[in-house]
């Protein structure tokens, strides 16, 4: 016997077939209001600022719509599509207007907020490989995946991210084997990463999103790598 499980992206009610031995389909919360209208006036707000061939795509939720990616990487083709609270869900079904756009990298880190409402962590690695592939099929962009970054539960006030680290590590190390052809995979990790495997205090303000210094670290780690060129 299968389950039904709903998701609501952005107004939208997603809905996914599991099979019980497999996945286990859990009920994930959502605010069907605030968040659901928040949602919709980010995508509205895309629509004013479309994306050439030329562009560098940097995709994600909260952590990637924190910063302006073009002044802090002095990169003027570079544009943000993160969304404050998006999964890997949201992600995919929001893939379409980049992938059409066929820019030339697309920068990827989603699903700490998968992890914190719960979605198996088969589930969103399986939904990494499907982000890979419509990606492939429909662009030529050059896809580059982050590593999640770690959180520091002692500072994270919101606690949805107490006792995680597991399901992050795991996910970082599956998420490394799916490099390959068009496919780079950038560790961001180890590098805020304290001797606790902790995110470090220094370079966030929450435990789990970043400050100026932790977008300064990132930026470093982007120049430094060569992954602008």
């Amino acid at each position: 016997m299968k389950r039904v499980c709903y998701y609501l992206i952005g107004g939208l009610c997603l809905i996914f077939l599991f099979v019980p031995f497999k996945i286990v389909a859990q009920t994930i919360k959502w605010d069907t209001t605030s968040r659901a209208k928040k949602y919709s006036e980010r995508l509205e707000h895309f629509k004013t600022d479309p994306i050439s061939k030329e562009d560098f795509v940097f995709l994600g939720n909260s952590i990637t719509a924190g910063t302006d990616w073009s002044g802090l990487l002095d990169l003027p083709k570079a544009k943000n599509r993160g969304i404050s609270g998006d999964i890997t869900f949201g992600v995919l079904d929001r893939l379409s207007e980049i992938i059409m756009a066929n820019p030339r990298k697309i920068f990827i880190l989603i699903g700490i907020n998968d992890i914190s409402k719960g979605i198996p962590d088969s589930l969103i690695l399986r939904n990494y490989k499907r982000i890979i592939h419509r990606i492939q099929e429909g662009s030529k962009s050059k896809i580059y995946f982050y590593t999640l970054l770690p959180v520091n539960n002692s500072m994270n006030t919101t606690n949805k991210h107490s006792g995680k680290d597991a399901h992050i590590t795991w996910l970082n190390k599956e998420l490394k084997k799916l490099a390959g052809k068009r496919v780079t995979v950038i560790d961001l990790y180890p590098h805020f990463t304290d001797q606790e495997n902790r995110l470090k205090e220094s370079l966030t303000y929450d435990g789990l999103h970043l400050n100026d210094a932790g977008y300064q670290e990132w930026a470093r780690i982007l120049k430094e790598g060569n992954y602008l060129r």
